[in-house]
C-alpha cells in the first residue's frame, strides 16, 4: 500500500509539472487542470464506494473508495492536461507565446485497408487571425 502511494504522489507530481507548463501561456490552465483533477478524485472515490455494494464484507474492502479517488485523480488530471492543450507558438492579436507543445494521441483509419492505425501529433503555430 506503502508502493501504491508513492506511485500515486509522483504520477500526481509529475502531471503538475507537466500542466505548468502550459500555465505560462494561460493564467487559467493550472487552475482548470487541478480543478479537473478534484473532480475526477471526487467522482473516483464514489464510484469505489458504490461498488463496496457488490463485495461480501463492506467493511474489509473500505480501500476501494482510496483507489477510486487515486484513479479519478489520474483520469482528471490527464483530461485537464490534454483541455489545456498548447501549440509550440501561439499568435494572438499580434503577441507570441511560446509553450511547451502537448503531445496529443489520435487514431486514424485508412479508408482504403480499413486499418486504424495510432499516431501522435503536437502542435506547431497555433493563431488567430482578424
Amino acid at each position: 500500500m506503502k508502493r501504491f502511494k508513492g506511485i500515486v504522489a509522483i504520477m500526481t507530481l509529475a502531471a503538475i509539472i507537466c500542466s505548468s507548463t502550459a500555465a505560462c501561456a494561460e493564467e487559467n490552465a493550472f487552475r482548470d487542470t487541478f480543478q479537473s483533477a478534484f473532480y475526477g478524485g471526487a467522482v473516483g472515490a464514489l464510484v469505489g464506494a458504490a461498488l463496496l455494494v457488490f463485495a461480501k464484507k463492506p467493511a474489509d474492502h473500505l480501500d476501494y473508495m482510496g483507489f477510486g479517488a487515486a484513479a479519478g485523480v489520474l483520469v482528471g488530471t490527464a483530461y485537464g492536461v490534454g483541455k489545456a492543450s498548447r501549440a509550440l507558438a501561439s499568435i494572438d492579436n499580434g503577441s507570441v507565446k511560446i509553450a511547451m507543445p502537448t503531445v496529443i494521441p489520435d487514431l486514424v483509419e485508412s479508408p482504403s485497408t480499413k486499418q486504424t492505425v495510432m499516431s501522435w501529433r503536437a502542435d506547431i503555430l497555433r493563431g488567430t487571425f482578424n
